[in-house]
């Protein structure tokens, strides 16, 4: 069995209903990527994930429920971001579209806006994102 102390935390969203059922998503197998703000890692002073990276998959009480590897990275304009994607963060999105509109209220809400230090904070075609692949590696508790 794997010790988490050694292992950087893996945050999905904010605390809260959001963050609970994306970690389900996780741990139900459905949801196998996810896309962060590249503005969001150099706020937070934090180093892309790279494939082959471990880290602890935190719930909403930042308790460990499962180590996770990252398998793929790639850094693309939101315009870049193809249904492949989409479908793989496990979300039920059927489009793209559906799937930007989802994005674009979470990344142009308080929380994101405020952690990125620019109240007026807005996304468009052009905005870098990070693209990310994971597989669970093991599961905790």
């Amino acid at each position: 069995m794997t010790t988490c102390d050694d292992l950087p935390p893996y945050l999905l969203g904010f605390p809260g209903p959001l963050r609970d059922r994306l970690v389900a998503a996780v741990l139900s197998g459905a949801k196998t990527a996810t896309t962060a703000l590249l503005a969001a890692y150099r706020a937070e002073g934090e180093p892309l994930p790279v494939a082959g990276r471990r880290t602890a998959l935190l719930d909403s009480a930042e308790c460990p429920v499962a180590v996770l590897e990252v398998t793929g990275v790639q850094v693309l304009r939101l315009g870049e971001v193809d249904l492949g994607h989409a479908l793989a963060e496990g979300e039920g999105y059927a489009s793209v579209a559906e799937w930007r509109s989802s994005h674009e209220r979470f990344w142009h809400g308080a929380e994101q806006r405020e952690q990125l230090g620019d109240p007026g904070f807005t996304v468009d075609d052009d905005t870098p994102v990070v693209t990310e692949r994971f597989r669970i590696v093991e599961r905790l508790g």
